[in-house]
């Protein structure tokens, strides 16, 4: 799909439609940020060098973004890590361990200091990651304090706009909305952040009083909150919070057009309360939630402008734009009084770059996608076409012909997959057995001690696994050569874990690239991008398949790794799988069938993996499951059905092997407390979770529920480069027990460990064992 910059209207029309984007990708069509990042981490690149790969990157974003006849630009959507770090960073929310506030865009040791905070240093922890929303992105949760003071503390978002001035493009600064922001900050006493909304109003004042002092016409203020179930407090702070930032920025405001913007849902029964705030301007997923337009047109005063949210920024099929342009076309007839914006849903912060990118053959499913720079000429097109623009609205019917050969495509449709989905019976979603009977059986096979150790799945894929892929991927390396240096690779990992004195071990998994991407790429119904790379967190870049039709299994996925891994030591070892929630979350998925029956159908494909490792021998099979909360519905009322299918997927997936075969799975950075009930619901034999940052409130959260299983919360944080103590992790061990009890719990670390170096994993790792050997060895002397 060609990219070139498209004409805008005609001269000497009115347009009924302005173009917009919420925000851009920020990784680089080559993931230029990605490798920046990485040499700055290493000592290979200086900040002022890391400075001008940043400013090089915004500067083509905003370039292509107006070549492309985008009339409402962002700039602030622009980060070295995440978004909402930037945000606590602007408004002074610096916890005491990182120093006093600081200006990032100062120079000295600001960037240091916010790397810290990003990602730990000598001894002092991060904050803690979670997901955005129900996106697979991941932002630093702000941490508060019960007193927090706040105030206009960093630039950086002044110095961006200014770049874009300077470069002669006006943009419209992007700001996390006050409400948002305190809904994803936590306090450290765990009391409501809501409470401190008066204390943070006046930074975010002086915060828009800057922008506004810059030039800036218009600003953009995110909050996606607003289609949450909200609390009472919280619907008083809204009418509060926009009133007093109206009032504090006084005459500063009156020279700009304030956006808030709303996404991933609709506003339900907070439409009264979002179209009643004092705003210009308010941006709703039309998306996500299509059925809202009517009622927003109808809600909206005639003051407010409405930016109607057309196309899809997190899914990369293809927009039937004929049929958006009739819709709308009815809809808003002549026009909308406050004026009308055509937008992408959300920020294209989810999706790939540029679909031209890509190098592969497939011209077809090629045809059916678009990337956020299609996205972007999707929405001018639709803009132009309801302008009147005769020649845009003849190229709409390009989008039509390609959705009509997707629909008829035979590769999307297999009838004996379909047949093996409606034949599912509710014996196939349950063990054999209960926990207790299981356990029994399972302890007589492994023989584990008290306390045992193990890790998650990966081992580093260092520089020399990477050229020894690339190698292969490009030819220069014949199959007998890359199997022997993987066998090499696999038995060495072994081998280290055998001396560590870990009691169950992995293969490492060095033959995989991504753990949604390898089973993509030997499922029917997938296939993989060779460029299409999504900013997961910070460096941390993605490339999610493409599930396009019936999944099926045509072979064995892991069987020939596993069986050879487990062939070389006498210690259990492990067989690894990813869950069917997780592969469809990380997924671009099918917008044709609903996700349960996707679902069933990879969850089908599981299942013959697990019965095959099980009769190879392999006595443990983890099946991770971290994105089952990420897809947890946004609103309370949607949230039965969508765990219902999720939890039953992973039964159907396991629960065909016997009582001894122990079934793992893990989950990683995500809030579980409403979710406990799915997750006990799943049943698994063990379950690992991440623990070493938000160890209390999962601890608590795990007794309160009386968790039935065993449980393995982490005690090491693999996100942050640097070795714990032993101090450090025998009090979180302690912790785990003190909550749990010994006779249930496991050691390991908190997610796979394949983008840390083996140095800091074999300390690590020699920090755990150690661990759990003083635990054991404390709970025998007072006869535990």
């Amino acid at each position: 799909m060609p990219s070139s910059p498209l004409p805008h209207a005609r001269p000497g029309r009115t347009p009924r439609t302005t173009a917009a984007n919420l925000g851009y990708p920020r990784i680089g069509r080559d993931r230029e940020l990605k490798w920046a990042l990485e040499k700055y981490w290493r000592g290979d690149l200086s900040a002022p060098e890391l400075g001008v790969t940043a400013a090089e990157l915004r500067a083509a974003n905003w370039q292509l973004q107006r070549a492309l006849g985008i009339d409402h630009i962002p700039s602030g959507d622009f980060s070295l890590y995440d978004q909402v770090l930037d945000t606590a960073v602007t408004l002074g929310a610096v916890p005491g361990r990182f120093g006093p506030p600081f200006d990032l865009s100062s120079g000295g040791d600001a960037l240091a200091r916010y790397f810290a905070m990003a990602r730990g240093s000598h001894g002092v922890a991060a904050l803690e990651l979670t997901k955005w929303f129900d996106a697979n992105y991941h932002y630093l949760v702000p941490e508060l304090a019960p007193d927090q003071s706040f105030r206009y503390a960093s630039r950086s978002t002044a110095a961006m706009v200014a770049e874009a001035h300077a470069l002669g493009i006006a943009t419209r600064p992007v700001v996390i909305g006050p409400l948002t922001f305190l809904r994803l900050a936590k306090r450290t006493d765990g009391g409501p952040t809501i409470e401190l909304l008066d204390a943070l109003l006046p930074a975010y004042a002086d915060w828009l009083a800057d922008l506004v002092a810059l030039g800036v016409t218009e600003l953009q203020l995110d909050e996606p909150a607003l289609v949450l179930d909200l609390s009472a407090a919280e619907v008083h702070g809204y009418h509060r919070a926009y009133e007093v930032l109206r009032a504090a920025a006084g005459d500063a405001l009156a020279d700009a057009r304030l956006s808030v913007a709303t996404y991933f849902g609709g506003l339900g029964d907070n439409l009264a309360l979002a179209t009643a705030l004092p705003v210009d301007v308010l941006h709703v997923d039309l998306v996500r939630a299509p059925d809202q337009l009517a009622d927003v047109l109808a809600a909206a005063p005639e003051s407010m402008g409405l930016s109607l949210g057309v196309v899809d920024g997190r899914n990369i099929w293809r927009t039937d734009l004929a049929a958006i342009y009739d819709r709308l076309a009815a809809a808003i007839g002549a026009g909308h009084p406050g004026g009308i914006q055509l937008a992408p849903s959300c920020s294209l912060l989810h999706l790939p770059v540029d679909l031209t990118r890509e190098t592969g053959d497939d011209h077809e499913l090629a045809s059916w996608l678009a990337f956020a720079v299609q996205r972007l000429e999707e929405v001018a097109l639709l803009s132009r076409a309801l302008n009147g623009d005769t020649e845009a609205q003849l190229g709409l019917a390009v989008s039509t012909a390609a959705l009509a050969a997707r629909r008829r495509s035979p590769r999307v449709s297999r009838p004996e997959v379909q047949r093996r989905v409606r034949d599912v019976g509710a014996s196939a979603l349950r063990r054999k057995a209960g926990y207790a009977e299981r356990v029994a059986e399972q302890q007589q096979r492994l023989g584990l001690p008290l306390l045992p150790t193990t890790t998650i799945g990966s081992f580093p894929q260092t520089a020399e696994v990477r050229r020894l892929r690339a190698a292969f991927r490009r030819g220069e390396l014949d199959t007998k050569d890359y199997r022997t240096a993987l066998e090499a690779a696999t038995l060495d990992c072994v081998r280290r874990q055998e001396r560590l004195g870990l009691d169950v071990l992995v293969h490492g998994e060095f033959e995989r690239t991504d753990m949604v991407e390898y089973f993509g790429d030997q499922l029917d119904g997938f296939t993989t991008t060779s460029h299409g790379w999504v900013q997961s967190y910070g460096s941390r870049c993605v490339k999610p398949p493409v599930l396009f039709g019936d999944v099926a299994r045509p072979k064995s996925m892991t069987l020939e790794w596993s069986r050879f891994a487990a062939g070389l030591s006498e210690r259990p070892m492990k067989g690894m799988l990813t869950g069917p929630v997780t592969i469809l979350q990380w997924s671009f998925v099918r917008d044709d069938q609903p996700e349960s029956t996707t679902g069933f159908q990879v969850a089908l494909a599981l299942r013959d993996e697990v019965l095959d490792l099980e009769r190879a021998g392999l006595p443990i099979v983890q099946v991770d499951e971290p994105a089952l909360r990420e897809g947890l519905p946004l609103r309370r009322s949607d949230r039965e059905a969508y765990l219902t299918w999720a939890t039953e997927a992973f039964r159907l997936a396991v629960s065909g092997v016997r009582n001894d075969t122990q079934i793992h799975t893990h989950m990683c950075y995500a809030e579980f407390g409403d979710v406990m009930a799915a997750i006990v619901s799943l049943d698994a034999d063990v379950i690992s979770m991440e623990a070493s940052r938000s160890g209390a409130g999962l601890l608590s959260e795990l007794s309160e529920a009386g968790y039935p299983n065993d449980v393995g919360p982490g005690v090491w944080d693999i996100h942050s480069p640097r070795v714990p103590s032993a101090a450090e992790v025998d009090a979180l061990l302690a912790d785990a027990i003190a909550a749990l009890g010994a006779e249930r719990l496991w050691v390991n670390p908190d997610c796979g460990l394949k983008t840390r170096g083996w140095p800091e994993v074999e300390a690590s790792l020699a920090e755990l064992v150690g661990a759990a050997a003083r635990a054991r060895a404390a709970l025998t002397s007072v006869g535990r």
